[in-house]
């Protein structure tokens, strides 16, 4: 059919009308939520493609020997159905074009959103090395100053005193890079950081530490439970002349429960001090959803209340 000979003069405006739509309005208008400029644009668009159109198709008149044969079809008949091609041609065009922007649209959205979880996780692991770092001078400064008072008076304790501290440290230079420790390890080392501060306090100390652990093998970040024990020494109130400590630990196949209670003075240090400030970052890192930490500091008493829910259990 002689109208097929129009092609090639109908093909650069089919081409030209096609990208401008994609590469031009849609980009700058219609993508940026510029609809009504976008409107505009596109009618221009389609009055001058028609006009183009026509021009085409008339210029292709003069060049078309097969218009003056006989028993050819007049182009009045198949004029509509040449511009309607086009415009056809035009739609699909763009279709496949926007289909394809959407893929790569969404590929580069879960590129960036990778990117940007990936960052996140970095600059978190980070934080959480400048965290754990910050362990290591606070609980060393406490732990010496107790050793040398006790060197001071020449007490028979200070050789055993020695040796746990070097157990703590041991503990706190080496283990406590890994993300997760054993808890009986946690609890050991808590154990002979209490059996510190025994000696330091004599007979002024009474400690109640109780457990339930019906869960073995239970892994928690490294340095968890020390600082709030540390906090209740350094800042616990002498009633009596005694300070009491109550300490209880739970664990089931769940949850850990960890809670410590005290007599408590200077009860803005309490909520301010270093170990409390670094433990909360902690556990939004390592437990962000997954653990709940109550401080309540009421009737000369300060008592801690930490529940971390292990494995994949959900925080209820």
């Amino acid at each position: 059919m002689y109208v097929n000979k129009f092609s090639a003069f109908l093909l650069p405006i089919t081409m030209a009308t096609s990208y401008f739509f994609l590469f031009f309005l849609f980009p700058r208008y219609l993508f940026v939520k510029k609809q009504l400029q976008f409107i505009l644009y596109a009618v221009y668009t389609f009055i001058i493609s028609l006009f183009l159109i026509v021009l085409s198709i008339l210029y292709g008149l003069v060049f078309s020997v097969e218009l003056t044969q006989e028993n050819t079809v007049p182009l009045t008949k198949t004029f509509p159905f040449i511009i309607l091609g086009v415009y056809m041609v035009v739609l699909v065009v763009i279709v496949f074009g926007l289909m394809l922007y959407n893929y790569k649209s969404v590929a580069n959205s879960e590129d960036l959103k990778n990117k940007f979880l990936q960052t996140q996780l970095q600059l978190k692991e980070q934080e959480l090395k400048f965290l754990k770092m910050q362990i290591h001078p606070h609980f060393l400064f406490n732990a010496l100053n107790t050793i040398y008072g006790f060197a001071l008076l020449k007490e028979e304790e200070v050789p055993e005193m020695i040796l746990k501290l070097s157990n703590l440290l041991d503990y706190i230079l080496y283990q406590i890079e890994k993300p997760k420790v054993l808890l009986e390890e946690e609890i050991s080392h808590l154990e002979d950081y209490i059996s510190l501060e025994k000696m330091r306090f004599h007979d002024t100390l009474q400690v109640n530490f109780t457990k339930e652990i019906e869960q073995q093998n239970v892994q928690i970040s490294p340095m968890l439970l020390i600082p709030f024990v540390e906090n209740s020494f350094k800042h616990g109130q002498l009633i009596k002349g005694v300070l009491q400590i109550t300490i209880h630990l739970k664990v089931d196949k769940n949850n850990l429960l960890f809670t410590v209670k005290n007599a408590s003075k200077n009860k803005e240090d309490l909520k301010k001090g270093i170990g409390i400030e670094n433990i909360k970052k902690r556990l939004e890192i390592m437990y962000a959803e997954k653990h709940e930490l109550e401080i309540i500091d009421e009737n000369k008493t300060f008592n801690v209340a930490l529940k971390v829910v292990l494995g994949n259990s959900k925080r209820k």
